[in-house]
């Protein structure tokens, strides 16, 4: 099988392709981010890398059976300003379906982040098949809500039942983070409001006095303090960066921002919290452990905020028609 990964980043999909069991006889791949390119062909060094998509008329391939990639989603995503196609990022997808209408590829999948219907009505168009939402929380042990478009059926893979406990490491050497008191936030039923209230309270009687309550995760509000999520508090997606998870719990999407609040965080107790490692965003989008060995820090984190969880694409992958040899 023949395939052409584009925005391949630090191809996820060639280690997902493997993964399912399906015999790749050529990968191309087209990427420009130069730490990506380091640790994709560190893993998979039969990469053959094409560069920028941009110059996509200058290539000189065979015609491809997949031509798979998630183009860049910051222009899309509710997360960012809702630029959508006058974004140059992702006015890429573009890009993308030309090179897909030039090859007709008998195959083709592309990702992108939840966005306004009326961004995922343009590329339903021109993908030719509706999208499938999949959480990756079910094979993993993080919320990541993506759209899949592929010219084959796909449904939800299983729930796996993994939170952020079966995937810490070990006596990990991550810096403490001391905090004393907590501020709570709620839901108030007769104003429909999100509120603050009992600041100051230490956390271990806060908790004493709600132990018949499940605390969902615990959110840094200030640099001395944390707020325990009770039931269905609502924390705003702009809050999401200050949060620090429970264990028992899902960690959020991870990001390409790195750094201060944006890096995701864990509970070790109820004082205490740390910053997730890159081993454990590794296996947060279920990759091998060290995967991404090789670069900074920074780059190991912004790298798996960019990429594909692996075991939603194995799912798609065994789905497919080709993954039966057809």
């Amino acid at each position: 099988m023949i395939v052409l990964s584009l925005f391949d980043g630090m191809a996820c999909g060639y280690e997902a392709l493997k993964r399912a069991g399906i015999k790749v006889t050529k990968y191309y791949a087209s990427e420009i981010d130069k730490h990506a390119i380091k640790i994709a062909m560190k893993n998979h060094p039969d990469i053959i890398q094409l560069g920028d998509v941009k110059n996509w008329h200058d290539w000189d391939i065979e015609k491809p059976d997949l031509i798979m990639g998630g183009s860049p989603c910051q222009g899309f995503s509710f997360a960012g300003n809702q630029l959508a196609f006058d974004d140059p990022r992702s006015r890429l997808f573009f890009d993308m379906m030309n090179i897909i209408n030039y090859h007709d590829p008998k195959y083709r999948l592309l990702e992108n982040t939840p966005m306004k219907q009326q961004f995922i009505d343009v590329i339903t168009k021109c993908m030719g098949v509706e999208p499938v939402k999949i959480n990756s929380a079910l094979v993993s042990a993080q919320n990541r809500v993506r759209l899949y478009w592929c010219n084959w059926e796909v449904t939800q893979p299983l729930d796996r039942g993994i939170f952020l406990r079966d995937i810490l490491e070990e006596n990990d050497k991550t810096k403490l983070v001391r905090s004393g008191r907590i501020v709570g936030r709620r839901i108030n039923p007769e104003t429909g409001k999100r509120e603050d209230y009992n600041k100051g309270l230490p956390i271990k009687q806060y908790l004493e006095a709600r132990k018949d309550q499940k605390a969902g995760c615990i959110t840094t509000v200030k640099k001395d303090s944390v707020c325990i999520q009770i039931g269905e508090a609502d924390i705003k997606a702009h809050d999401e960066r200050k949060r620090v998870y429970s264990p028992d719990g899902k960690s959020p999407t991870l990001l390409s921002a790195s750094g201060g609040y944006h890096q995701r965080k864990v509970a070790k107790d109820l004082e205490n919290w740390r910053y997730l490692t890159p081993i454990e965003y590794e296996r947060l989008q279920c990759l091998p452990d060290n995967y991404t060995e090789g670069v900074s820090d920074t780059q190991r984190y912004n790298m798996c905020g960019n990429g594909w969880n692996a075991e939603t694409i194995v799912n798609i992958f065994e789905q497919s028609p080709f993954s039966k040899g057809e």
